[in-house]
């Protein structure tokens, strides 16, 4: 009971962290857009992508995702369960990156306002709902997993489940970044940047599925209160 109830409180932290975490990402990208004037992100030249500013923030990207993961790392003990914290750090920040965005900008005005979500490593675009409800299903993932401690053996079921998922996340980041690969020849030419009108909810849908494959799959079997994670 003590272990199980340790689990919680490594949840909770990881949490805390990503929340505080979401404050200070959103903080920055609101003195950027500010900076630009570019509060609501669908327009023309959304943000300085090229320049010493555009370098910057693509490094501090990069440094995001480090963080997040490291937090994974601290918190858990084994490698899945690291993974594991590591997608609801993830997924809590970016939920509550948009949480506290709209609480200091009034932008999101509605969950499918499009927004660039990434920059690496070429320009995302989407609803904001659509990386909302896979920061979700990441939570979940990640809480089902640190919570319960199945004893993983290799096999073919296992490896199916995970290509599935892999395959998932490749599709779901096309569907992210096809409007910047179709522009991919202008925009190394340093051509302005053609907003994207359309969002192919039927292929995100479908990635979104196999992504839930680990859990659909019902891989994950109760575990003893007295497993450590």
């Amino acid at each position: 009971m003590i272990s199980f109830a340790r689990t919680h409180v490594r949840w909770v932290v990881v949490a805390s962290f990503a929340i505080a975490m979401a404050w200070l990402e959103s903080a920055t990208v609101y003195y950027l857009r500010t900076l630009v004037d570019r509060i609501e992100p669908y327009q023309p030249n959304p943000l300085p992508i090229q320049g010493l500013l555009g370098q910057v923030e693509l490094v501090r990207e990069m440094a995001t995702l480090v963080m997040l993961f490291t937090l994974g790392v601290l918190a858990g003990r084994t490698w899945r369960a690291r993974w594991g914290y590591a997608a609801i750090a993830f997924g809590v920040w970016d939920i509550f990156y948009y949480v506290f965005l709209r609480m200091m900008t009034g932008w999101p005005r509605s969950p499918f306002d499009w927004d660039v979500l990434f920059l690496l490593p070429l320009p995302w675009w989407g609803p904001v709902v659509a990386p909302m409800a896979i920061a979700v299903l990441m939570i979940v993932w990640g809480t089902v997993v640190t919570l319960d401690r199945p004893h993983w053996k290799t096999s073919r079921s296992t490896r199916t489940v995970w290509t599935v998922t892999a395959v998932g996340t490749a599709l779901a980041l096309y569907v992210f970044m096809a409007d910047s690969l179709r522009q991919l020849t202008a925009l190394r030419d340093g051509t302005t940047y053609a907003l994207p009108t359309e969002f192919n909810w039927l292929a995100f849908c479908a990635a979104f599925v196999l992504m839930s494959a680990p859990l659909l799959a019902g891989g994950v079997r109760p575990r003893s209160s007295r497993t450590l994670v």
